[in-house]
């Protein structure tokens, strides 16, 4: 029997805030959260990179991830999503992305060098479509 893809709705608006965050703060790696309902993200939540070496990881700053998880609730929305940048590519998740994955939702990465917006269900790797 065929799985279905799992499908995260990322309307134009926010998608195009996503690349200018992760263009902004090249060549370090951007990081941030989506939230919404349902699958489809309503909201971006930019976030400081605070991992010691930013142009090669990231790591969000916790107080930020608390008031943004505490802002979504106040909302009524949820965690839907992780982003972050890789400047110079690729779109495939990293080891070091791998291994610091700790919430089960999608994670996307925004590949500057080849122009690429893909998101992963970590630690299995297991692509999710963007829609």
């Amino acid at each position: 029997m065929h799985e279905r893809q799992e499908v995260l709705v990322l309307p134009p608006p926010l998608r195009a805030r996503l690349w200018g965050h992760a263009r902004s703060e090249a060549p370090r790696e951007c990081v941030g959260l989506l939230g919404g309902r349902e699958q489809a993200a309503a909201t971006l939540y930019p976030l400081n990179n605070v991992a010691p070496r930013p142009e090669r990881e990231y790591r969000a700053d916790a107080l930020e991830v608390l008031r943004a998880l505490k802002a979504m609730r106040r909302e009524g929305l949820e965690l839907l999503g992780i982003y972050h940048s890789h400047p110079a590519g690729p779109s495939w998740p990293s080891e070091t992305d791998v291994n610091l994955a700790r919430y089960a939702v999608p994670y996307l990465i925004v590949d500057l060098q080849g122009a690429t917006l893909r998101a992963f269900r970590l630690p299995e790797k297991r692509e999710v479509r963007l829609g």
